[in-house]
């Protein structure tokens, strides 16, 4: 069988993270980091948006359906308020670890992407260098 044209290094059409040689891949993440890149994720989505929205509505129009007999959390929603205060507490300092952990993938990324650079760089200083070399022989060889 034929191979195909570069297919020894079909990683290098890929993103650059997904090289096995990307420093990335040998990061060992804590419990902690794991959790909240999973929290932030999930937080961060239109899953999230929708099933948050549908409990405060569902919150609300039970407590206020009951309000005639005896609600758990009358009107002006004091237990709501302070679920959506915990929930803000709790969930932004995660986020912010998240955010935290995002940012120094980017500034590993940009230094594999800066050494990756580099290395093209001289590589093609090397091809330069010979394709000069190259066309002096052939004019020497013209004469």
């Amino acid at each position: 069988m034929k191979k195909e044209a570069g297919a020894e290094h079909k990683w290098a059409e890929e993103h650059p993270t997904q090289h096995p040689h990307h420093p990335i891949f040998h990061q060992k993440l804590t419990l902690g980091q794991k959790a909240a890149d999973k929290i932030t994720s999930f937080g961060g989505s239109w899953t999230f948006m929708g099933l948050f929205a549908c409990v405060l509505v569902a919150w609300i129009g039970i407590n206020s359906w009951l309000l005639i007999e005896k609600p758990l959390d009358p009107y002006p929603f004091i237990l709501l308020n302070l679920m959506l205060s915990t929930l803000a507490a709790i969930q932004a300092p995660v986020i912010l670890m998240s955010q935290n952990r995002q940012a120094e993938r980017d500034r590993i990324d940009a230094k594999y992407d800066h050494a990756v650079n580099r290395k093209a760089e001289r590589e093609i200083q090397v091809v330069y260098k010979e394709l000069r070399e190259i066309k002096q022989l052939l004019l020497k060889y013209q004469k």
